[in-house]
């Protein structure tokens, strides 16, 4: 006869590979984030936690060794800080989207939300052929995602690494946008913060803001993104676009 096993035992059971496979000091985590990361483990996402790439205003950036289901070295796992407020001034980018009518909940549930949205807009990105991170799998606070970078060392920021053929990245960089916005998503936070230069191909990241083109700001998210990049590229490479033919093509059918 077979015995129903308990809250408390399963709790430990997937801590356990959190704590001992990957060594990580007790207290880093708190409990609700160590049970989520345990499942990126038995989803056979992640088999290592290696350390920290990166710090944002929202999240985390962990780099972690791939688990059986990932052909990559490497994954991404991006995780959500539980406790902070940054959150309530992203309302913006939910409340207008359709996909998220009457959100409301505790600041978990909010963020809970948000990663699951990233997700969803990187799925988009991912369908429709931009450079964008390949998301592998979410729960909770954590999204896992694909790598951009060489071996272990992350590519950098195109504000950081710069490029050597402006026109073409920034043809890329627009081009991408074009395939987003004919596959119904706005970036909405474009700038040479939010992509990753890899070689010299431009990759976007922090699509978790990006909102749907019926969004009731949508437009002026566009609009700021391309004034956002269009400047980066004029004060650096004196690269220089009309704002408004580069926004009409993007919208071109």
């Amino acid at each position: 006869m077979s015995r129903r096993v308990s809250a408390r035992k399963r709790k430990s059971r997937e801590e356990f590979p959190l704590r001992e496979q990957l060594k990580i000091e007790e207290g880093v985590f708190d409990n609700r984030t160590m049970l989520v990361l345990g499942k990126f483990f038995t989803r056979g996402i992640v088999s290592r936690m290696e350390h920290i790439i990166g710090k944002g205003k929202e999240a985390d950036i962990y780099l972690a060794s791939h688990g059986p289901k990932i052909a990559e070295d490497h994954v991404v796992l991006k995780i959500f800080r539980l406790e902070t407020s940054s959150f309530s001034n992203r309302m913006d980018y939910m409340a207008g989207d359709l996909r998220f009518k009457g959100v409301r909940g505790s600041i978990t549930q909010i963020v809970n939300l948000w990663c699951k949205k990233e997700y969803g807009n990187l799925k988009v990105a991912e369908e429709a052929g931009v450079h964008a991170p390949i998301p592998y799998s979410f729960a909770g606070n954590v999204l896992a995602m694909e790598f951009i970078g060489d071996d272990s060392t992350p590519s950098r920021l195109l504000k950081d690494a710069g490029t050597e053929n402006p026109e073409k990245t920034l043809d890329t960089i627009l081009g991408d946008m074009r395939l987003l916005y004919a596959n119904n998503l706005v970036h909405s936070d474009m700038s040479e913060y939010n992509v990753l230069m890899k070689g010299d191909v431009p990759y976007m990241i922090d699509l978790g803001q990006a909102v749907v083109r019926g969004h009731p700001k949508a437009q002026d998210f566009l609009r700021r993104d391309v004034n956002n990049i269009l400047y980066f590229f004029s004060k650096n490479y004196g690269l220089k676009r009309d704002a408004e033919e580069a926004i009409e093509d993007i919208k071109k059918e």
